[in-house]
């Protein structure tokens, strides 16, 4: 049995932990927005319904989610640091697949397991964050990760852009792997295993009163719910974004990454707005804040629908990304507070709600065939239930400011 590390956040200063942890987050995003300029083009290479090339991100997403389910307790079990570095040799290994794909089947089998490969890092890191930096403080932590992830967004499109207009779109994949590589060095020689001594890690690996013992907490509940709904916000954009912009409106690669690098520097900013606002004024009156900028955003997307230019689109958009910055760091963070002896299974928890619920949502919404614009109007009027709730004396309860751990 693995013998735990303790690893106190005075052992490791806290530049150098964010530093750490901000690479095993960007696998995620890095293995999402590199290649969409290029999904219309591999959509036509395959010779297959634009749902299928939006499904290589769906599937992703769900798997990144459901892997989780064991990635959490394995790092409950056996610490971070190996569950980190066996999900980066997964990333690496599957994008090597995806990059050799002949056939649209085998690139959706390789971007499944590279899903797998992103929610062990991704549990990792955000444990790690939550050992190291306690309760209250990680909550602000999340936000600051997240604004440094947010990166991804703007510079990745670039990247894949260049890669795809001059070595085709399988170089997107080939870089991917390249990167892991280079992470996996860098995280071998300074990633500290941070697992506290107080981990629960007896009994039965897999155990399903050790999910509920997290699931029956209303407060995880309610905060999972709404870290999931709006994600799907976002993952509805990212999927709609390329068919929408470039296949039917006709933008360049160019002209819609330009786009979608605008929309990241406003999530980034708002990323590293949301702690500074949850400092001075609280998470609840954050997280009201961001429920009712993402309500209004699909206000503004269903009013706009009929206006068939690029800004029409975005706009809304712009306001979704704030809105989701700021229920993202309010929410996160209050859904693990409660669980400083259990954070990898909190934290794969919220994993399963954020990615698989998300995935499965927007895949089945994107079945229906809808306009992109009442897709996304519906993804964010979701919201309007855990607004409701927020405000009512339940979810004042549930959303208390002091955290017990």
């Amino acid at each position: 049995m693995h013998t735990p590390v303790s690893a106190l956040p005075i052992q490791q200063s806290d530049k150098k932990i964010i530093t750490l942890m901000v690479i095993l987050v960007l696998f995620s995003p890095l293995a999402i927005d590199i290649y969409l300029p290029a999904l219309p083009m591999m959509v036509s290479e395959f010779q297959v319904a634009p749902t299928l090339g939006q499904d290589t991100i769906t599937w992703f997403m769900f798997s990144m989610g459901l892997g989780q389910l064991f990635a959490g307790p394995l790092a409950d079990r056996y610490g971070r640091r190996p569950i980190a570095l066996t999900g980066i040799v997964i990333y690496g290994l599957s994008a090597a697949l995806a990059y050799s794909a002949q056939e649209m089947e085998m690139l959706l089998v390789a971007r499944l397991l590279q899903g797998f490969g992103a929610c062990a890092t991704s549990v990792a890191a955000f444990a790690s964050v939550r050992d190291s930096f306690g309760a209250e403080k990680s909550g602000r932590m999340i936000s600051y990760l997240n604004g440094a992830i947010c990166f991804i967004p703007a510079l990745a499109p670039i990247l894949g852009s260049y890669l795809t207009i001059h070595f085709g779109w399988r170089s997107n994949f080939s870089f991917m792997a390249g990167f892991a590589l280079v992470a996996l060095a860098l995280i071998a020689i300074n990633y500290k295993e941070t697992k506290p001594k107080e981990t629960v890690q007896t009994g039965r690996l897999i155990s399903p009163s050790r999910y509920w013992s997290v699931l029956q907490h209303p407060t995880f509940l309610f905060h999972a719910t709404l870290c999931m709904l709006a994600m799907g916000v976002i993952l509805a954009y990212v999927t709609s974004a390329p068919v929408f912009l470039i296949d039917k409106l006709g933008l360049t690669m160019q002209e819609f990454t330009n786009w979608f690098a605008v929309n990241a520097v406003l999530n980034i900013a708002a990323c590293f707005a949301a702690p500074k606002f949850m400092i001075r004024f609280g998470t609840r009156k954050a997280l009201l804040f961001g429920l009712s900028v993402l309500i209004a955003a699909g206000g503004l997307m269903l009013g706009f629908q009929h206006i068939q230019q690029a800004w029409a689109f975005m706009i809304p958009i712009f306001f979704s990304s704030v809105g989701f910055a700021w229920v993202l760091g309010s929410a996160a963070g209050k859904a693990l507070a409660p669980f400083g002896d259990r954070a990898g299974t909190a934290a794969a928890l919220l994993g399963l709600f954020q990615m698989s619920g998300a995935g499965v949502i927007v895949g089945t919404m994107q079945r229906l065939a809808l306009p992109s614009a009442q897709l996304l109007t519906l993804m964010m009027w979701l919201l309007i239930p855990g607004l409701l709730i927020l405000l009512s004396k339940k979810g004042k309860v549930w959303h208390s400011e002091k955290i017990v751990e």
